[in-house]
């Protein structure tokens, strides 16, 4: 089979000006003490590819400009908002108070599977990533409407974070 490859140009991308003008998705992403910068940098192209909203970069988590953010964000970072806290618990209380269903990504005793996980038109959703070591912290936990699980059939019990948003953003919004 023969198939060419479509150019960049021929892919009809918008800028990152007209990005910023697109109806909101409801979508954001919390990242809780994410220590590499290039897992930052790919939660925003991965971000940018789903149109998330808004990143919340909190804790350790390194933010833009960043040589580290930029080389795996290919300039996203220039197109999703994004805003620094200290600290995740407030930013959790917040969305919450604006309305957001507070999502943490994580295995725990009563975690609902990926798969079964159906998002609910018109409602407005903000999902936690946590430390890749420690993973999301268990005061943030305590604070979440649900925890999400993605199934792994693996010998591992975990995912690079970044992938896990990938994962995350292809299930629940496409």
């Amino acid at each position: 089979m023969k198939d060419r490859k479509l150019l960049n140009s021929e892919l009809g991308r918008v800028d990152a000006a007209t990005y910023k003008t697109l109806p909101p998705s409801g979508t954001v992403l919390i990242l809780d003490n994410i220590r590499s910068a290039h897992n930052v940098g790919s939660a925003f192209r991965t971000s940018d590819a789903f149109k998330v909203d808004k990143i919340w970069l909190c804790g350790i988590c390194a933010c833009p400009p960043s040589a580290e953010i930029h080389k795996s964000a290919l300039g996203a970072e220039d197109s999703v908002e994004w805003e620094y806290a200290s600290d995740t618990l407030s930013v959790v209380r917040n969305l919450r108070e604006e309305g957001y269903i507070i999502i943490g990504i994580e295995q725990t005793e009563n975690s609902v599977g990926l798969e079964r996980f159906k998002p609910e038109s018109g409602k407005k959703y903000a999902y936690i990533f946590g430390n890749e070591v420690d993973g999301v912290q268990q005061s943030v936990i305590d604070e979440c409407d649900l925890c999400l699980e993605i199934p792994q059939f693996g010998t591992k019990h975990s995912l690079n974070v970044s992938v896990s948003i990938g994962v995350v953003l292809w299930q629940t919004i496409s």
